[in-house]
This record gives C-alpha cells, structure tokens and sequence, in this order.
C-alpha cells in the first residue's frame, strides 16, 4: 500500500524535480494551460516523450524553487523565468464557481483580478533538448474542439455560416433573439447570411450557447499554448520560432541595401557600398574617356563602338544568332510533326532529311 505523502513532502519533492530540470536544461517553453483537461495532457506528454518534460503546477510554487535555485547555484539567467510565470492560484479557485444571480459579484471579482494583475489562467512548463520549433508544432497539434459554455470568453469570433441548420421551424425563437435572418426551407429553418454570433473577448451567454449546441457547433479548441522561449537566459516571443532561413536571407538583404544606399548618400564607404562606388567611379572615367582624347584599355572598346556603330552591331549578332538557335529545335519539331501525316509530299520534295 502507498503511503501517502504530506504536503511539506509533496513540496519537497516537487522542489527538488523542478531544480534537477533546471540544472540539464537550457530550452523552455513557458505554455498556458487554461481548460485543458487531464487526459489531454496526458496525451502531449506522451507526445513529447523522448527529449521533452512537460511540467505542471502551482506558479507560486514554481517561482518560489526558482528563485530559491537561483540563489543556491548562482545562476541568475534563470531569474528571467519568474515575470512569466503568473500567480493564478486564486483565479483558478474561482474560475471554478458556476456564473448565476447568486455569483454576480464574485465573477467581476475574478475579472477585476484577472485585470490587476495581467492573468490569462495556468502556466506550465516543458523542458527540452529538442529544436524549439519542432517541439511547439508538436504542442500545436494536441487541441480539441470544445463547446461554447455559458460564461466563458470567447478566445475568438464567432460566426455562424449561412445554410440549412436542420431544425424545425419551432426553433426560430432562438434565432430571432439573437437577430439572425431565416427562412423556412422544405420544413426546415435555413439561415440567410452569415451572422458574427460572439466577438473575441466576449462572454458567452445563455441564448449563444443554446444556439451553438442546437447547430452542434464547437467553435473553440483548447490545447497548451506556446506564450514565451526560454533559451540559455534568453525570453523571446514564440513567433520567432516561425523564422525561416530565407526571412533571415530576406531581412539581411533588405538592410545590406539600405546600409549601400545610405553610404552612398552620405559619401561614406563601406563593404556594402564599395561595388557601388566602384562601378560609379568606372562611369566617371569612362563619360571623361568618351569627352576627351584621354583613353585606357576599358574605354577603348566603347570608344570603337561609338565611331563604328556597325562593330556593335556585329557584336550583338552572335547573342541573337544564339538565341535563335534554341528556338530552333522547338520549332523544327513543330514542323516535324506537322508534315508526318503527308510523307509522300516529303519524299517527293527531298524534304526527308532535312531535320535530321
């Protein structure tokens, strides 16, 4: 039989697994966990199951072995976990009330808190060994569509898209109290146009979730949700994680540009300006070559070309002649099989050999 652990137990051992993640990992991901149910963390942890640790609990107790471990190791870059993880404990506790007359009060308390102190719900975190882009699509992938439950708000907007609902013509109460257009279709109501039912952020009411379970309609899903990176000290958004080497190649480009075209404005040079200047100063020789008698060995060729316009035009030729040459397998083959229905008029002619 299992002896069952105290409290002050219970701490003590989550203390000392929470600092032995600290000590052999270096990637965090800090995760909200609002409405995500037991056995659908379960199911992510056995997802990550290899090089990742999700890790659960309360965020006081979780900055508490935080700082303590900070202090015992001399570690200080772990203090930049502590702003992320949010004390929700009593909004926990409260998020658990049923929303009727009689808890009026304690729900705008619970909105009040959630305002003070910048709370969104649980935190958890997962330790990884793994590329940090991998692990969160692997997170992303662990969310289940759930139901809009009266008095929750809504993480994003609603709407109900037009169409035959299946319902019989009794049901067009619900319908008219949230003022959407209907008709009856063949002893069904259908809807009109498609109706913006629950704005993000708002709460879901009685009439609005009524509808929705009516139209069996799931519009959220819940899952753990990548808030923040914790990387060697470092805390970066996790949209960073969605960076790609050609954005990087992209962004390098765009600032080389920037960097060539405010040296040249400026007469300053750089590595990024220095072609442009080069070509630049080649264009003043060349225009002062062209004005006067003097010359050298790059000039001499354009010189040539504007006393005899006849040399560029010979120069041009061959690269005409070349692209003239790749067209024409195209279209000695069109021609070939045009004139294979009539090989008698070919042989006729001499014509046989000529593409061959």
């Amino acid at each position: 039989m299992a002896v069952k652990l105290s409290k002050m137990q219970k701490k003590t051992n989550y203390d000392a697994r929470l600092s032995k993640l600290l000590d052999h990992y270096t990637q965090i991901l800090i995760v909200g966990a609002d409405n995500v149910g037991s056995n659908q963390l379960q199911n992510i942890r056995q997802g990550l199951r290899g090089d990742s640790i999700v890790l659960m609990g309360k965020n006081t107790m979780m900055k508490r072995t935080i700082r303590l471990y900070a202090e015992r190791t001399g570690n200080t870059n772990m203090l930049n976990l502590i702003p992320l993880i949010v004390v929700s404990y009593l909004l926990i506790t409260i998020s658990f009330i049923t929303y009727n007359s009689m808890d009026v009060f304690l729900y705008f308390l619970k909105v009040w808190l959630m305002v003070c102190l910048g709370n969104q719900g649980n935190v958890g975190l997962i330790f990884t060994k793994g590329d940090l882009k991998e692990v969160s699509d692997v997170v992303a992938k662990y969310k289940i569509a759930a139901p809009a439950r009266v008095g929750l708000i809504a993480p994003i907007d609603v709407i109900v898209p037009p169409g035959n609902t299946g319902l019989d013509p009794s049901q067009t109460s619900f319908f008219q109290v949230l003022n959407i257009p209907t008709k009856i279709n063949k002893g069904t109501v259908e809807i009109l146009t498609p109706v913006e039912l629950i704005k993000k952020g708002d709460k879901v009411g009685s009439s609005e979730a009524a509808l929705l379970s009516k139209l069996k309609i799931k519009p959220f899903s819940y899952g753990l949700i990548v808030q923040s990176v914790f990387e060697n000290g470092s805390v970066f958004s996790p949209e960073v994680l969605n960076i790609t080497e050609d954005d990087l190649a992209e962004k390098f480009a765009v600032g080389l540009s920037e960097i060539a075209a405010f040296s040249l404005a400026i007469h300053y040079p750089t590595l990024a300006a220095a072609p442009h200047f080069l070509i630049n100063g080649y264009k003043n020789l060349l225009s002062l070559a062209v004005a006067t008698e003097y010359s050298f060995r790059q000039a001499e060729k354009v010189k040539e070309f504007l006393k005899d316009p006849s040399k560029f035009e010979a120069a041009m030729a061959p690269a005409s002649s070349v692209a003239a040459d790749s067209s024409a397998p195209a279209a000695a083959e069109k021609e070939q099989k045009k004139e294979e229905p009539e090989e008698s008029s070919e042989e006729e002619t001499g014509l046989m050999g000529l593409f061959d």
